[in-house]
């Protein structure tokens, strides 16, 4: 017997709705069951009457998800040329037109072919919702850009395809695609996830149960905290108000300014709290002093900041302890994250101890201090 109360919730957020509503399932890794399971929805929506059609869905030749999308209208995909090859995009624009209830759109941090109209997926999805269509998506927790380094760390790869946590925080509704490690190792060796020449690799690699276990862990804890917070929105919202304000606050030391800014993330979503990026330029970080690679690496860290959801302040200052505590206070920060080697960068180069200058400030002033190592 079908289990229909997902589709019955995700159908009445559309019929309550004119705005274009998004569902998001999220998995552990590949092969959990993310397309089949959108699928197997969009055939429960047709039988209701909900207009579905497929604007993007990759089956990875599997022959259970193959078989699913017989009888779903495809929506053509679009061809486009680069470096002398014919390649095929999601037709954004011919979603827009066709215009259906409901859209499925696979692998939601995909990057798009150079010249798209969006660099990334999730911004065509975010053109799909503003555009009244309803949308169901999918994508695993790794590429989730504030876990970017914890992934990092269990995994020993660096994921490149990766969304904004805002992304995550815009779904009406996030579902959890969960299998047991053993279930999926046994679709691995099954040849249900990548062909034989591949299984080997994968288990020793990826695949391993250490990494699986902890990106279980990763995923079943998103999806809770993204619930909690939607409860906490939904049924509690005018009594609910976050007093919660974060600063985190970088240096052009790039590493160390990605990690206190995805920490920073995680709390602020978490908390519900707004957060702001501090930048204070001393005259060791102008221009001329830093090299091309390092401003590269700062506007990047602004541009993810941004995406991630806080607003971006720079300041141009060489008593970097009093501008932080200032701004700190004039924002009505809770909590100032900074991260331990970027300041011991930032010693080095003008000789002052931050952190111990910042503990000394903020003692008795109820702003607390989290040093990201």
């Amino acid at each position: 017997m079908e289990n229909t109360s997902g589709v019955n919730s995700f159908l009445n957020l559309i019929r309550n709705s004119r705005k274009g509503k998004f569902k998001l399932y999220i998995g552990l890794s590949a092969g959990v069951g993310k397309s089949y399971k959108m699928l197997q929805e969009a055939h429960q929506l047709l039988k209701k009457g909900i207009d579905v059609q497929i604007g993007f869905i990759e089956t990875h030749k599997r022959t259970e998800t193959e078989a699913l999308v017989h009888g779903i209208p495809i929506i053509p995909r679009k061809k486009i040329f680069y470096k002398g090859h014919s390649l095929e995009e999601m037709d954004l624009d011919g979603i827009l037109m066709a215009h259906p209830d409901v859209v499925i759109v696979d692998e939601l941090a995909h990057t798009n072919i150079t010249g798209s109209k969006n660099e990334k997926r999730w911004q065509d999805v975010k053109e799909i919702l503003e555009g009244g269509i309803n949308v169901i998506s999918a994508v695993n927790i790794q590429h989730i850009e504030s876990l970017n380094n914890v992934v990092q760390k269990v995994t020993g790869l660096e994921v490149s395809e990766r969304i904004p946590d805002s992304v995550i925080r815009s779904a009406d509704e996030v579902v959890n695609i969960d299998l047991t490690i053993d279930e999926l190792h046994q679709r691995l060796k099954e040849g249900k996830i990548y062909s034989p020449e591949k299984i080997e690799s994968a288990l020793h690699n990826f695949f391993q149960k250490e990494n699986l276990m902890q990106l279980r862990e990763l995923a079943l804890r998103e999806v809770a905290n993204q619930i909690e917070r939607k409860i906490d929105i939904e049924i509690t919202a005018k009594e609910h108000k976050s007093n919660d304000r974060f600063v985190c606050c970088i240096s052009s030391n790039e590493y160390t300014a990605k990690r206190a800014i995805r920490k920073t993330a995680r709390l602020a979503n978490r908390f519900d709290a707004i957060w702001f990026l501090l930048y204070i330029q001393s005259d060791n970080e102008t221009e001329d002093n830093i090299k091309l690679a390092a401003q590269r690496h700062l506007i990047n860290n602004f541009q993810m900041a941004t995406e991630l959801g806080a607003t971006v302040h720079k300041i141009k200052s060489n008593n970097i302890v009093n501008e932080i505590v200032k701004f700190s206070k004039e924002k009505s920060a809770t909590l100032v994250i900074c991260g331990s080697s970027q300041f011991h960068y930032i010693k080095k180069m003008i000789g002052t101890d931050i952190i111990s200058g910042l503990e000394k400030e903020f003692l008795g002033t109820g702003i607390d201090l989290f040093i990201v190592n």
